[in-house]
């Protein structure tokens, strides 16, 4: 991959947990899990740009958050102790995965920053010692370094590479804002909004929710069969028909 002094635009997809089990609450504030995770066509995509002065600039701040706040900012902080040449990075996000739906967008938006920087900074950082650093950034971060379809295990970070039929999905987002929590059960107790998608959505077949929720998904052999039913629920729901993916996109890339 080329570093230029132009902006270059790199794909983030999305993840769905096609299985999620919750299996303790650990001292530092996360939950140990068993899940399996895949990537998806739904992508944000980061746009970055070198600098030659050191600095991190943000140029695409979510509303009420400070730049410095933002994961793909941090993710850009995090690496500068490892840098070997005097560079800084610009960063504008274009944001199409939708936020607090449990399908991982910041956590992607940030394994991108670390992945690009630790070749534009020369860092020379093992794909494991990126994962061991995005950890800190969120429990979704070590999966988009490590890209491809995983059996994952502690909070996220153990990661076993499995197959994965290929796949189309219909992802649905109820209408609620954004919020966190570890149990379908519990989520469909305390918002009804998800809990009428998911019956609706349950008319095509086995529905589950992904991640923390809110988003809820079904999968489909065919995308044919994908696009009727993402036809239907679309009149009711924002939703997207998407395919699921092997690989990282942006391991084509660098």
């Amino acid at each position: 991959m080329s570093v230029s002094a132009e902006i270059q635009a790199f794909p983030a997809p999305a993840k769905l947990n096609l299985d999620l089990r919750i299996t303790g609450r650990r001292s530092d504030g996360y939950h140990n899990l068993e899940s399996i995770f895949c990537l998806i066509g739904l992508y944000d995509t980061v746009h970055l740009k070198m600098r030659t002065d050191g600095q991190i600039i943000l140029h695409t701040p979510v509303e009420g958050l400070k730049p410095e706040q933002d994961l793909t900012y941090r993710a850009a902080k995090l690496l500068l102790p490892y840098a070997n040449v005097s560079h800084g990075v610009e960063i504008w996000l274009d944001k199409v995965i939708p936020t607090g739906g449990g399908l991982g967008g910041g956590s992607s938006d940030a394994a991108i920053v670390l992945m690009v920087l630790n070749q534009w900074w020369q860092c020379g950082l093992s794909k494991q010692q990126l994962i061991d650093l995005g950890v800190s950034l969120g429990a979704d971060v070590p999966f988009f370094i490590f890209g491809r379809s995983a059996f994952a295990k502690g909070v996220g970070e153990k990661l076993t590479e499995i197959d994965v039929p290929k796949q189309w999905y219909v992802i649905v987002k109820p209408p609620l804002q954004p919020f966190q929590n570890d149990m379908q059960a519990v989520v469909f107790q305390e918002y009804p909004e998800v809990w009428k998608a998911y019956v609706e959505l349950s008319q095509y077949g086995h529905a589950l929710m992904t991640g923390s929720g809110a988003c809820l998904f079904i999968a489909s052999e065919s995308h044919q069969e994908a696009h009727t039913i993402y036809q239907q629920v679309s009149q009711s729901y924002e939703a997207y028909c998407v395919e699921g993916l092997d690989i990282h996109p942006l391991f084509h890339m660098i």
